[in-house]
């Protein structure tokens, strides 16, 4: 090919690639948008919950992949699977005491078990010893406490004979496979035969459980030996959760962001808060773990503390974004004791203090404050109040406000309504504050603009 050939084939290349990003697949103007996400911004905390065969594993949802198991090998869980206590009416009473406004569930996850009733497999819970449509108890359940519902559901599926082999795959090849390698291995497989049934699992959870509010699908991983949009039958997926569930709300991971609505939000994993101020601006929502795990994982320490979970909450409504919280049921349907213990300490914090999230985002930039404050700001711009979280005390009971003189009316601590004396000191505003900290790891104080 001679150099001219090249130069025009690169010009086509970039030509196509910017024209990719300014299509749409379907019409939305951003007002349309906007008020189809206002719920979702104006609740700013989920419950997502992680629940699969491999609960009965105990060490982690990836178990399967990571210890390179075979279908044969991971069957005993589907055999065994009998979540004797599973109480949906009692999972969704301690999201709702925790402050969570919707739930994201694992209709599926990358192992490929189904909690719902599919007509197009048989390895999903009805047929196992639980004998039960999980998904369905589930979507009644946190309906009935005003909760709204989501789906996850994997595009990936290690359980699938369709399902070609690669990289992620718990049979994946060495580092240096080729293409070729995988094509081989992968002889009689056939992803036209998967990409229809995800197709076709994905309608019936958006056709058999009443309004879907949320669908998470995860993951994509293009490039030598992945899976992309293509795999997966991407926009013509989309064209069909949008028609089924004109209202519903989508995650980024469909590998459609070449497209101006190929998604809703972003999705920043397993971040620490420091991370979340680059998302300033967009839709977005940041997944955690209360651990290192998003399935049950008996033997795995690393639990996050109540101020660290302040934290990441505070930090993504001070960034303008979400948080969705994960909890991993154990194989007997119960959430974890530690996850309980997470899940009342926030109920306590969220009972007085739930205003400073609810229908808040960042505040405008004249009321920003130093960063070595150490305090967290967020705005409600409906009630035009402003929200200082105090991630430390000010031993002298003063709390100094640069700039924000002529700016407040009045002051109170929002747990309990007492009112906060303050004076005027040049361009500032000075706060007196009791000596003794209200009873929260983090205290916030309400200050109504005028």
């Amino acid at each position: 090919m001679n150099v001219k050939r090249l130069l025009l084939g690169a010009t086509l290349a970039i030509a196509t690639v910017a024209n990719a990003q300014t299509q749409s697949i379907l019409k939305e103007t951003a007002d349309q948008k906007a008020k189809r996400m206002e719920w979702w911004t104006d609740a700013r905390f989920g419950m997502f919950i992680h629940w699969g065969l491999y609960a009965e594993a105990a060490r982690h949802e990836w178990v399967k992949q990571r210890e390179r198991m075979t279908t044969a090998q991971y069957q005993k869980y589907f055999d065994h699977f009998n979540p004797d206590e599973f109480d949906p009416k009692k999972w969704a009473k301690e999201a709702k005491a925790a402050g969570m406004k919707y739930a994201v569930l694992t209709t599926k996850h990358h192992e490929g078990f189904c909690l719902f009733d599919s007509k197009y497999t048989d390895y999903k819970a009805t047929n196992t010893p639980a004998k039960r449509d999980l998904v369905k108890e589930f979507v009644e359940a946190f309906r009935a406490e005003g909760i709204k519902i989501g789906f996850y559901y994997s595009l990936i599926d290690w359980h699938h004979p369709d399902f070609t082999i690669d990289r992620v795959h718990p049979q994946r090849l060495g580092e240096n496979a080729t293409e070729a390698d995988y094509a081989a291995l992968n002889k009689g497989k056939d992803m036209r035969r998967y990409r229809e049934y995800l197709h076709n699992q994905v309608k019936e959870l958006l056709t058999n459980y009443g309004k879907i509010d949320i669908l998470w699908l995860d993951f994509s991983y293009p490039g030598k030996n992945g899976k992309g949009h293509e795999d997966w039958g991407g926009v013509d997926l989309l064209k069909m959760i949008r028609k089924l569930q004109p209202g519903i709300i989508i995650d980024n991971r469909l590998d459609l962001n070449n497209y101006t609505d190929g998604y809703d939000f972003e999705t920043p994993e397993q971040v620490k808060p420091s991370a979340l101020q680059k998302y300033k601006g967009k839709y977005w929502e940041t997944c955690q773990t209360f651990s290192g795990s998003w399935g049950y994982y008996r033997d795995e320490n690393t639990w996050k503390t109540h101020r660290q979970l302040l934290d990441l909450l505070i930090t993504s409504v001070a960034n303008g974004g979400n948080l969705i919280l994960n909890v991993g049921p154990t194989a007997r349907g119960e959430f974890d004791y530690r996850a309980n213990h997470a899940l009342d300490s926030l109920s306590y914090w969220m009972h007085a203090n739930n205003k400073s999230i609810y229908n808040c985002t960042y505040p405008p930039d004249n009321y920003k404050l130093p960063e070595s404050a150490d305090i967290r700001q967020t705005y409600n711009p409906h009630t035009k109040r402003l929200y200082l979280h105090l991630f430390a005390y000010p031993a002298d009971g003063k709390l100094v406000l640069p700039g924000f003189a002529n700016k407040i009316s009045y002051a109170q601590f929002l747990n309990d309504a007492s009112e906060l004396l303050y004076k005027t000191e040049g361009g500032n505003i000075i706060l007196q504050l009791p000596k003794q900290q209200p009873p929260y790891a983090v205290p916030v104080i309400e200050l109504f603009l005028q």
